[in-house]
């Protein structure tokens, strides 16, 4: 315990010691992401997960050599893009599921088939919940993944340097002259992000206004003229690599847009941004550096 006390803040010893703890006897008792309480007999050895963010989360924490298949899109860290495959974030192979025999099951609450999460529960599998909505909440879900597989040690160290960079991205840009922005996720039709996704927060820690943070959904879809109406002096586009060109070239139909005019067009096209690990903070570090560029031309042309 000496060395995983040395290796966290203060608040991070506070939410590694409530995350979990050993339950009444032998075995362990976490709380997943969701809130719902897990007892087991022993840390998981045999892990299935469900979710890129989730598999980047459990090698972060320490467990990757327990993860037996995940799904497609899983390859952060490297060493990821060796696990078996058994479906995607969407569709998994379930025979393939029951014959690997896991001793939990990683899902995404907010992305997994919900269908499919409900048949695993009445196969009586083992799942535990993994989702961050907010950059802040990175290190707890560390710690708690690292209780579940018992590798507290290593997810100590992973969880402190994340609250460490993510404190330096808030002094650097988030007092900084405020501009407001619209993240664009898909373009036909139109999704962006609400108020309550984590890619909102991070547009927060650059210092930018998400002009539909008001909405509650993760991923709402909206109208060309909501965005019209919203006017953002930032647009920021998050396609798939190789998109950004069409996507922005949409926008410049609208002349009367601010971004439009101050050209302040931005095309973001790191996958990292929406995969909930801990690659998410560079991510959010590379977007900062680019709206206080656009803020920085809105200076320069008088259009604060």
């Amino acid at each position: 315990m000496r060395r995983i006390i040395r290796g966290c803040s203060a608040l991070g010893l506070a939410v590694l010691l409530t995350a979990g703890r050993p339950a009444a006897g032998a075995g362990i008792e976490v709380v997943d992401d969701s809130g719902v309480r897990l007892d087991l007999p022993h840390p998981v050895a045999r892990i299935i997960s469900l979710a890129p963010g989730a598999t980047e989360m459990l090698f972060a924490a320490g467990a990757g050599a327990k993860v037996v298949a995940t799904v497609a899109y899983s390859d952060v860290p490297a060493a990821a893009r060796a696990i078996a495959r058994i479906g995607d974030a969407n569709a998994i192979d379930m025979e393939r599921v029951l014959a690997l025999k896991p001793d939990v099951v990683v899902f995404w609450p907010g992305g997994n088939n919900a269908a499919q999460i409900a048949q695993l529960r009445r196969l009586h599998l083992t799942l535990y919940g993994q989702q961050v909505d907010r950059l802040a909440d990175l290190p707890a879900s560390l710690r708690r993944l690292a209780v579940l597989a018992g590798t507290t040690g290593v997810a100590a160290q992973r969880a402190a340097q994340i609250e460490r960079q993510l404190i330096q991205l808030r002094d650097r840009y988030s007092h900084r002259p405020p501009v407001t922005a619209m993240l664009e996720t898909w373009n036909q039709p139109l999704y962006t992000v609400g108020g309550r996704q984590i890619m909102s927060d991070a547009l927060s820690v650059c210092g930018a206004v998400n002009v539909f943070g008001d909405l509650t959904q993760l991923s709402p879809a909206v109208q060309v003229e909501a965005v019209l109406s919203r006017d953002p002096d930032l647009i920021i586009v998050a396609p798939p690599p190789g998109g950004g060109a069409q996507w922005l070239a949409q926008w410049r139909r609208f002349p009367q847009l601010k971004a439009v005019r101050s050209g302040n067009l931005i095309d973001f096209e790191d996958q990292a941004l929406g995969r909930l690990g801990p690659s998410v903070l560079d991510a959010t570090a590379r977007l900062c550096a680019q709206i206080d560029a656009a803020r920085a031309r809105m200076v320069n042309r008088g259009n604060y």
